[in-house]
């Protein structure tokens, strides 16, 4: 089955070469899906900042407020693992329609909703949506764009990935200034919709599917085990700060247990072809170094969004409207650098990109470890701008060496890996930095030290953490195989 289904898709992608049609008709497809993931990445942070207006709307505290991102976040560890199978099972257009209806029924569920209950809801149905569509855009990109000239496309994908949120919360800003927060929803419905009817209408099949029955029971365990574990590292923060509904352990240990019986299913199902989330994409040496350092990288990315907002605000006393702007300039530039950082890896391929950026970030990571109450706030964009350099030059290298090291048929499961492995690392990473930081401010209010000092040690101890980690990540990057110039041609001519 799998030397098949390797066939019918690089059969499928190879005219991608080979003609001026299909060159046109692939981008058209590649540029439907990159607009459609703008939308959907802009939406998962344009609500943090109507948190507080919600609140006092839905008169809700914030611990209630809090699960519109957790519950979301809940959403996409429990989806994803789902769509490696789905985009094997169904053609491209039928899985872009079913993400983007998803996206857009949520998204008119939270625009009309008179209260908490059905605002969750939309949320979590828009989760749904926004959990298949980066899987399918990575995997359509890896089946349609030839090895050398993957690294632009995918640094294309890091534009999306670093902009739209970015510039979520400004957007969000602005419209609540002005609006309602319902318009929030009301004014991205119609460019949802748009991106649907222009997918349905132009994008293109460009797989074969193949078919098998699904295991109900892998679904199962997956949900328990991504969700359980996205759970509980969530409740970490609230853990230290006495707050936490339950005892974070519990669904750790679920998730744990959960996850190790998922594996143990798709080990067995995958000898016949019909795992879930097929697991030799860890047999590839190129692979699973990738995965490890995305890791770590997407751990300090996501614990760093969430520190430098509560720094800012609560130690040097700025508005939450200039502590968002802060953060603009680094985040753009990650984003814009994308192509760039692409076309140098089609050129020099992963180590020579991932190397010295791996240092900058610890590099950057180390001077936040020096943040203190009177710090200058142009000190905060300098450090953060030196971090998104750092992260830029990881981040394309890293999707495009992982992937690339692949063979076909396992593209729909590498990408559902790695969106896996980011919400998973993106939860953990933010429960780190939380529970350090209240720790450490825990520690200070008992020595007698006043809210911005304690806040400030907290800050310190967290980010002492991150720098710690980052230490890790500089030895790994070493260990980055060059691209396999077999399989590179494997996929690029047709099996040849």
């Amino acid at each position: 089955m799998d030397a098949q289904h390797e066939t019918h898709v690089v059969t499928s992608s190879t005219p991608a070469v080979d003609t001026p049609d299909h060159s046109r008709r692939n981008t058209v497809v590649i540029a439907l899906m990159l607009a459609a993931t703008f939308v959907v990445f802009l939406n998962e942070t344009i609500i943090g900042v109507a948190l507080p207006r919600l609140m006092e709307d839905l008169r809700i505290e914030p611990s209630t407020a809090q699960w519109l991102s957790t519950a979301f976040m809940l959403t996409m560890a429990i989806v994803i693992p789902v769509t490696g199978f789905l985009m094997q099972r169904l053609n491209t257009r039928t899985v872009f329609i079913l993400a983007m209806s998803l996206f857009s029924a949520g998204t008119a569920i939270a625009a009309v909703a008179p209260g908490f209950e059905l605002l969750l809801a939309g949320r979590i149905v828009q989760a749904a949506g926004t959990a298949i569509m980066l899987p399918l855009l990575m995997t359509t990109v890896m089946t349609l764009v030839p090895p050398h000239s993957r690294g632009r496309v995918m640094g294309n994908i890091s534009i999306v990935m670093s902009v739209a949120p970015a510039v979520g919360p400004a957007i969000g800003g602005i419209i609540l200034d002005a609006l309602d927060w319902r318009w929030i929803f009301i004014l991205v419905l119609p460019v949802a919709i748009a991106a649907l009817a222009m997918g349905a209408m132009r994008v293109q099949n460009v797989t074969t599917p193949t078919k098998a029955p699904v295991d109900v029971l892998s679904i199962i365990l997956s949900a328990f085990a991504f969700g359980g574990l996205v759970y509980g590292l969530s409740l970490l923060g609230e853990s230290a700060a006495g707050t936490a509904p339950i005892a974070p352990w519990i669904p750790i240990i679920v998730g744990v247990i959960s996850l190790a019986l998922f594996v143990w299913r798709q080990l067995m199902l995958q000898r016949s072809d019909r795992a879930l989330l097929d697991l030799r994409t860890f047999t590839r040496r190129g692979f699973a170094v990738a995965i490890v350092l995305m890791a770590v990288m997407m751990a300090t990315l996501f614990g760093t969004i969430i520190l430098l907002p509560i720094y800012t605000q609560d130690v040097l006393g700025l508005s939450p409207t200039v502590s968002g702007l802060l953060v603009v300039p680094g985040s753009l530039l990650m984003g814009l650098m994308g192509p760039v950082v692409g076309r140098l890896y089609d050129k020099v391929g992963p180590r020579p990109l991932l190397v010295p950026a791996s240092i900058l970030v610890s590099a950057s990571l180390w001077s936040f470890t020096f943040l203190s109450e009177t710090t200058p706030w142009y000190v905060v964009i300098v450090m953060h701008v030196a971090l998104s350099i750092g992260l830029a030059f990881m981040f394309t290298p890293l999707f495009t060496s992982g992937l690339g090291a692949l063979p076909p048929n396992l593209y729909s499961h590498g990408s559902a890996t790695i969106g896996t492995v980011q919400q998973l690392a993106g939860a953990a990473g933010t429960a780190l930095f939380i529970a350090l930081l209240t720790a450490g401010e825990i520690m200070r209010a008992a020595e007698g030290a006043d809210d911005v000092i304690a806040r400030a040690t907290g800050v310190h101890w967290a980010f002492l953490a991150g720098a710690i980690i980052s230490l890790f990540a500089i030895v790994i990057t070493f260990f980055v195989p060059k691209p396999d110039p077999e399989l590179a041609g494997t996929n690029a001519h047709g099996g040849h």
